[in-house]
Formats: C-alpha cells, structure tokens, sequence
C-alpha cells in the first residue's frame, strides 16, 4: 500500500512538480516548500545570542528595547529574499508560517525568549491589507507562535495612518514617515507585561522603532524586537 502511495506521489511530482520558492529546483518527497539545500544553506545571524549585535544597536538612542535579533540576512538575490518575495508579492503564505515556525524554533529554550509573554507583529494600514489580502507579519507571527507556544496580540496594535513606501528613503526620512502611525487599541491589556514586536524585515528599524514609542505608552510595558531578515546596508 505505501508503494502504491509512494509511486502516486511520484506521478504527480512529475505531472505537477513542487519547487522550492527559495532556488527554483525541485522538492523530494519530505520535503515542504524550501529544499533541504536551501534551509541548511541560508546564513543566521545568531544575534539572539549576543546583547550587543547589529540589529540591537539600531535602537541605540532611540527607543528602550530590551532585547532585538533577526534569523537572517536580507541580501541581493539571497534565498531567504527570494523567499520573502514570493510571500509578500504572489501571495504564497504557507512561507510566512513557515519561517515563523522555522526562526520560532531557532530560539525556543533561550535566553532571548525567557518572560516574554506576548507577540505582536507589525500591523498593516487595512486599507493596504484589503489589497495586499493578508499581513505577511501576522503569519510570521502565527508560524512563531506555533513553535514558541506563545501568544498572538493581533488587534492590540493598530497602524492609524498609511505611509509612504519606505523604499529608497533615508533613515531620516523612513523615521519621519512611520512617526506617529501606529495606536495601541487598548493600553490596559499590556500593562506589565513584555512584548515582542516581529516583523518580516528591518532596514533601519524605523518601523519597529514607531511600534515600540507607541507600546511603551502602557504601563510597566517591556518591548522586544525580531524579525526573519535583516537588510545589510
């Protein structure tokens, strides 16, 4: 029976092949969505396990974050870009889930995550979020949470006003264009407690910035931040 199974499986691999969204090249049998090539190959930061790394330093001066790392690099042409790519623009969202669940793991059992107790991720503008049909951080989150069994506070953020691309901004002027965007809906549901902000990439942490000013209104609140990739610049 499992070689009948085994021998549909391959006739429909050729008929209807699954490539993976990170190489182009085909996927066996166990595996889902990015090749066993491609997840061993993309680089990690392991900046979870250093207080003083690139990505926390972006917030030096800035805003209080207590604790901020990201699972990889977003370079030109990179696997996990290509994998970003395919989630956010052809709307492919079982990657989302999956880097979540991926990077959730990476950091289950350390440091980074103990007393966090809450996971938000970056909300979209609805009316960006009608268009684009989903929020590529709330899947993240999702995926995240899987692993991580913390959490999801979907709903307690909410982007207020829709910005500009940031695409080809200065950092100056990226920080201009998200100050002020996001509300937290109801500030007594954070009050003590510490929250990690994901998102999918950071370029220079303005966004992430914007969202931490406006949790840290609340009570007693801690924020934290990560994200799958971070841009090099």
């Amino acid at each position: 029976m499992s070689y009948l199974y085994d021998l549909w499986d391959d006739v429909i691999s050729l008929l209807f092949p699954r490539l993976c969204y990170a190489c182009g090249n085909h996927l066996l049998r166990n595996e889902n969505l990015i090749c066993t090539e491609c997840y061993v190959l993309i680089p990690r930061t392991n900046y979870h396990l250093e207080e003083d790394n690139p990505v926390a330093r972006l917030f030096w001066g800035r805003c209080r974050i207590e604790k901020a790392a990201a699972f990889s690099f977003y370079n030109r042409d990179s696997r996990l870009r290509r994998l970003i790519h395919n989630l956010k623009y052809k709307g492919i969202k079982e990657i989302g889930y999956e880097l979540g669940t991926i990077y959730g793991n990476t950091l289950l059992g350390t440091e980074f995550l103990k007393d966090i107790d809450l996971i938000i991720p970056v909300p979209l503008h609805p009316s960006k979020k009608r268009i684009r049909g989903f929020n590529q951080s709330d899947i993240i989150a999702c995926g995240f949470s899987e692993a991580t069994g913390l959490p999801v506070g979907t709903g307690i953020l909410e982007r207020v006003a829709l910005s500009d691309t940031q695409t080809k901004k200065s950092r100056y002027d990226r920080w201009v264009n998200v100050e002020g965007i996001f509300k937290v809906a109801d500030p007594g549901n954070l009050i003590g407690k510490h929250v990690l902000v994901i998102d999918d990439v950071i370029t220079t942490g303005s966004t992430l910035e914007s969202c931490a000013v406006e949790l840290l209104k609340a009570e007693a609140v801690k924020v934290s931040v990560a994200a799958i990739a971070v841009a090099v610049v």
